[in-house]
């Protein structure tokens, strides 16, 4: 069911699609020329919702890492959102994929739409926000003995566990990327839509480079980890 908020684009889909390695029915593809009205460009991201979704979760629950496989997909049409797409969980753990419309307007075709939902929902199936989250809670840990041990004051104990969760977060942030970047083509692939072709969204992206304890790899490793994937699924 479908339902057009003053605020958002709530979308609540299902549905079963045939496992890999059945080759995916090509989908229609649906140009997206920038600089469309945000509305027109969301009506195109909910055909796209409506093949990954389904999709998405089937790869969810045969991975098992997550235990609620029900994808919530929002789309945040509030004037002035820069474009954006996250993933985060709700206060039931259900699964949260949003979107901005100025995200989806910049859009230049499906592709890159289905890519980019894939990645956020590849995040979820792989676990990524629990992985995360111990790996602050063990750094923070570990920074705070350590203040301890040298004498360090309650406020710059404090202050060494903000750091060291902030760190030890970071120091996966790349990996996880990646791994999303994969799954994500994959998920899109198996939908029917091409990942290569989904890609030129990083074009377009600011290139975080490779900078230490940055959160995303440099834009050309994470093309080519889609490219990689693809000729590991198609064989070519």
């Amino acid at each position: 069911m479908r339902r057009l908020l003053p605020a958002v684009l709530m979308l609540a889909l299902g549905g079963c699609v045939a496992s890999y390695p059945t080759p995916p029915t090509v989908a229609p593809q649906v140009a997206v020329a920038p600089g469309l009205p945000p509305r027109i460009a969301a009506e195109t991201f909910l055909s796209v919702v409506s093949r990954v979704e389904p999709v998405a979760e089937r790869y969810c629950r045969e991975r098992g890492v997550a235990r609620n496989c029900d994808f919530r997909i929002v789309v945040d049409d509030r004037p002035g959102q820069p474009p954006n797409a996250f993933q985060t969980l709700d206060s039931f753990n259900r699964p949260v994929i949003g979107f901005t419309l100025a995200l989806i307007a910049d859009a230049r075709n499906a592709d890159e739409l289905a890519f980019v939902l894939g990645h956020e929902a590849a995040h979820h199936i792989e676990g990524h926000i629990p992985k995360r989250q111990d790996q602050a809670m063990s750094g923070a840990l570990m920074a705070g003995i350590l203040a301890q041990a040298g004498g360090a004051s309650p406020e710059e104990v404090k202050a060494a566990q903000n750091l060291g969760a902030e760190m030890a977060a970071r120091s996966y942030s790349k990996d996880f990327e990646l791994q999303a970047d994969a799954l994500g083509a994959e998920v899109a692939l198996v939908a029917g839509y091409d990942p290569l072709r989904g890609t030129a969204f990083f074009d377009r992206l600011p290139d975080p480079g490779d900078k230490f304890l940055g959160s995303h790899p440099p834009n050309a490793a994470r093309k080519a980890q889609v490219a990689a994937t693809v000729r590991r699924l198609t064989g070519s």
